[in-house]
């Protein structure tokens, strides 16, 4: 036995003041971590912590909660009765029918506008691109026809070879004075290459651009580090609009570990026309408001009286932590349990809570058939892992799983219902879209919309391979384990 001076035993000591703290906080743990969070999560956080007290204590304190400051949850609040003044604009004459919808979808857009979402809209027109050089041609045309304004959000924007056309448009068009408006998300932009580079460009364009979600405390301005904004979206003069999975850079992202992989991304965005784009414009006048302070006033009355050129409903469902429930998780599943025939998802990240798994169990076994669109590679290793976890359970249940071929990363993220209805948007299938990032979905009713997903969806299974319960029982052990580690990481929200 050691004594120091005064005759203290401080290795003794000092043992048992780690042991006391070690304690306490498991003790506090068990009755903090698990309020207001889901079983699953909160047992992943208590793992975590018994396992290694105090590192398990930092993470919890850096991304435990979901919780933003207090001053853009008040902005958020203003922000969501905004909106549904906004949608009670629009019920007036461009609201669809009830009885132009099928019950089940009747149930599920009451349940969207329960939840903060656009009521669904009537007289929309739709086009779906894939192709990443195309899309980007597009919305650049798109901009060189503005007259008044041209609102740009995107979760990654960066000024490169390939996406030089769209800046070069924005800066025509606000050199005749057109209104250029950005957003781009901070941490996105500080972890891409072309940072620098895209500040400059959109200073000098003449362009009025803020960060979303910035962290900088060194500002006063923080909040949980990977609580992002992920939505993706144009406004032109509130006629055109477009949304979807594609981010504005090259697809590559411009990585070196993807170019040295050969890695590119594949992606679908919707162009569309009608009164929907009015929801497109809300949800960025948001942001814009969230991040600036300043309200737009694009929206006036004489704003609702639009053309409506289509024969599409559709349907606007924001969603992020800003929101009391889980918008595009609850809306989604309400659209599984729908399903009479089929169901066609697509999503890069397929990391599903138990409701989704759920749905997705009870449409196979009322005879639904099921289908899964992901990538044969990952660009996120957990992500990547975690996927792989589930898909044992899901050949089991009957669901197909196509992966599709590298080099190319899938990541649009779409699914359609029967004949009838699809979602198409930002949203992953996984627990980081359904509560940590701030997305944006449209629900879409119409036979043609469909259609032309389901050509798209035959492109993904012409350039895919069909993984089978035989071939995934022959993954080694250590394969499996990680795939177990990943899934209890992915729960940690």
């Amino acid at each position: 036995m050691t004594f120091d001076w005064l005759g203290v035993n401080w290795p003794l000591v000092w043992t048992w003041i780690v042991l006391v703290v070690d304690n306490v906080i498991r003790i506090v743990a068990v009755f903090v971590v698990p309020r207001n969070r889901r079983p699953t999560s909160g047992m992943a956080w208590l793992m975590a912590i018994f396992a290694l007290p105090v590192p398990g204590l930092l993470l919890f304190l850096v991304i435990g909660s979901k919780r933003l400051p207090r001053s853009r949850e008040e902005k958020q609040e203003a922000i969501n009765q905004f909106v549904a003044q906004i949608a009670d604009e629009e019920e007036a004459d461009l609201t669809t029918p009830s009885e132009r919808l099928f019950p089940a979808l009747n149930s599920v857009v009451r349940l969207g506008r329960q939840l903060g979402a656009q009521p669904m809209l009537q007289g929309n027109t739709a086009s779906l691109c894939i192709d990443y050089t195309d899309s980007f041609a597009r919305m650049a045309a798109a901009i060189r026809t503005a007259k008044d304004y041209v609102h740009v959000e995107f979760y990654i924007l960066v000024h490169d070879e390939t996406t030089n056309d769209v800046f070069a448009a924005m800066r025509e068009v606000a050199a005749r004075g057109v209104k250029v408006r950005v957003l781009l998300d901070h941490i996105s932009a500080v972890r891409n290459p072309g940072a620098k580079r895209t500040r400059q460009s959109l200073t000098d364009l003449g362009a009025e651009w803020s960060y979303m979600l910035p962290v900088r405390p060194w500002r006063g301005e923080y909040q949980r580090p990977d609580l992002r904004n992920h939505r993706k979206l144009i406004v032109i003069d509130g006629e055109i609009g477009f949304m979807g999975s594609q981010n504005l850079v090259d697809s590559s992202y411009n990585k070196r570990s993807n170019r040295r992989r050969g890695l590119h991304w594949k992606d679908l965005m919707v162009r569309v026309e009608g009164p929907i784009v009015l929801g497109l414009e809300a949800v960025f006048q948001g942001d814009w408001y969230l991040e600036t302070g300043e309200y737009l006033t694009n929206l006036t009355e004489d704003t609702f009286e639009v053309e409506q050129p289509g024969e599409l409903d559709c349907q606007i469902v924001p969603s992020g932590p800003g929101y009391a429930g889980e918008n595009n998780l609850q809306v989604f599943v309400a659209l599984l349990y729908a399903a009479q025939r089929r169901i066609s998802i697509t999503s890069p990240y397929f990391v599903p809570d138990g409701s989704i798994m759920n749905a997705l169990r009870a449409a196979t076994a009322r005879g639904v058939e099921v289908e899964l669109f992901v990538s044969e590679t990952g660009d996120q290793a957990v992500v990547y892992h975690a996927q792989r976890s589930y898909y044992e359970e899901l050949l089991r249940a009957g669901v197909r799983i196509w992966m599709f071929r590298p080099p190319y990363i899938l990541h649009s993220k779409h699914f359609t219902v029967d004949d009838k209805v699809a979602v198409v948007g930002s949203s992953n299938m996984d627990q980081r879209s359904f509560g940590l990032n701030m997305e944006i979905s449209m629900v879409v009713h119409g036979e043609s919309f469909v259609q032309d997903l389901d050509e798209i969806t035959d492109y993904y299974r012409e350039n895919s391979r069909e993984l089978t319960i035989e071939e995934w029982e022959k993954q080694s052990l250590p394969a499996q384990l990680l795939d177990g580690i990943a899934r209890l990481t992915s729960a940690l929200q």
